[in-house]
């Protein structure tokens, strides 16, 4: 089967796609994990799926978060590692014992919440109804093949240094933030040693430095009031309702043009909450694992199909220290090898987060990330640029092409084996 005109309408869906972006960003509440915006934007998919693309089946299930937890963790560990610092300056035994304790406590933290996304310390933060959609549309033949394609629904909270200094001055911050942690982590080890109490007291001093970006770190995402002013929630344009679109947008062509896949079943995940730690698409994972087992099933999520000079099969996901699915992954460069569509082989690295993608690896599941930012962050990523008049049609273009032919290669039975 080929699926030549979905690809040719390119031009028309990445519009498409634009204009409808364009209507939720201006006619819905904000986004922002939990929230009733969030639900909004799923009921709405919901409804279209069904009414507009053909679907015979779409739900929108509602789980339980503590979405504040996912930045919050940065409260603890910050507070711990300044306490560290400060018992530093006493130079007394017992409490740089106590320091280095703090300071290894603060790094766990971070590592586990962060690092792993792991949810080591959501029940210290409020718990919120975060909503997931999901919708699939059945073959015309025997299902043999499950293709979903996932986005994120939900809108981030602004973060004010990347808007104000861009990437470098965000992972700037936030590096010289951890040297200055580990600097009094060494301050204690050394007292403990029995170096000279001048000489380190001295540092002591020197390591005042590392204190305002630090105290920095409690305010690196705009968490003050965003009930009453949603001013500080992005719009998500980018990050990610075009990844929702790319499959939201294949079943919209489908159904226009009248085409019916043979043997795949096709549907698309609008996962909520991811950035609140993935925890949209880990619910939904829990809550229909050993459920599409009964054929082979690929997942690809897309995040943030912005430039298409970035355009990216991430081989790995989740700061780098999860592998997705390399079967998949191949068959994306493949096919925009094909169609002349310029792709990266690349990876979601550290300081880099995760996208849904992982989510769905850690389950079992067959999934691939694919990507079109820059890595090295823009000052549009997680801030108030992150607007409907601030999209890319190529780059959307792009990406829906390409996916369209590995959903082509999928239904002709490529991944038989693989």
């Amino acid at each position: 089967m080929k699926l030549d005109a979905l690809i040719n309408a390119k031009e028309h869906a990445a519009k498409f796609m634009i204009d409808d972006i364009t209507k939720i960003c201006t006619t819905m509440p904000k986004r922002d994990p939990g929230s009733e915006g969030e639900k909004m934007v799923s009921e709405y998919f919901k409804k279209i799926c069904l009414e507009e693309y053909g679907c015979e089946k779409a739900e929108v299930e509602a789980f339980k978060e503590h979405p504040w937890s996912f930045f919050g963790w940065m409260w603890i560990t910050f507070t711990l590692t300044l306490l560290a610092a400060a018992l530093c300056f006493f130079q007394v035994g017992v409490l740089s014992v106590i320091s280095i304790i703090f300071t290894v406590i603060g790094w766990a933290i971070c590592l586990i919440q962060f690092g792993a996304y792991i949810p080591l310390v959501d029940k210290f933060f409020p718990e919120k109804t975060g909503h997931n959609m999901w919708a699939t549309k059945k073959p015309s033949g025997e299902v043999k093949y499950r293709v979903l394609f996932c986005g994120h629904s939900d809108a981030v909270w602004e973060w004010p240094v990347n808007y104000a200094l861009g990437g470098v001055g965000f992972e700037g911050h936030m590096v010289i933030a951890a040297i200055g942690t580990l600097f009094y982590l060494a301050i204690a080890i050394m007292q403990l040693a029995g170096v000279n109490p001048e000489t380190v007291h001295s540092l002591c001093l020197w390591g005042l430095i590392f204190v305002p970006f630090e105290i920095g770190m409690y305010f690196m995402w705009s968490w003050w009031d965003p009930e009453k002013d949603k001013r500080h929630i992005v719009d998500g344009a980018n990050d990610n309702l075009s990844g929702c679109y790319m499959g939201l947008a294949v079943l919209k062509e489908l159904k226009e043009q009248g085409i019916e896949l043979e043997n795949t079943e096709f549907g698309v995940i609008c996962a909520g909450s991811e950035e609140a730690g993935l925890r949209g698409s880990m619910a939904w994972c829990e809550a229909h694992k050993n459920e599409f087992d009964d054929v082979p099933t690929f997942i690809y999520s897309f995040d943030t199909i912005y430039d298409p000079k970035f355009l990216m099969a991430n081989y790995r996901d989740l700061n780098g220290t999860t592998k997705t699915d390399a079967a998949l992954c191949d068959l994306f460069m493949k096919c925009a090898d094909e169609l002349g569509i310029s792709c990266s082989k690349g990876m979601v690295p550290p300081l880099g987060g995760a996208t849904d993608g992982a989510a769905f690896v850690k389950a079992g599941m067959r999934s691939a990330s694919i990507t079109g930012l820059n890595h090295k962050l823009e000052n549009y990523y997680h801030t108030r640029l992150d607007t409907y008049s601030n999209m890319n049609e190529k780059g959307l273009a792009d990406c829906y092409a390409v996916s369209c032919k590995v959903l082509e290669y999928i239904e002709n039975g490529y991944m038989e084996g693989k």
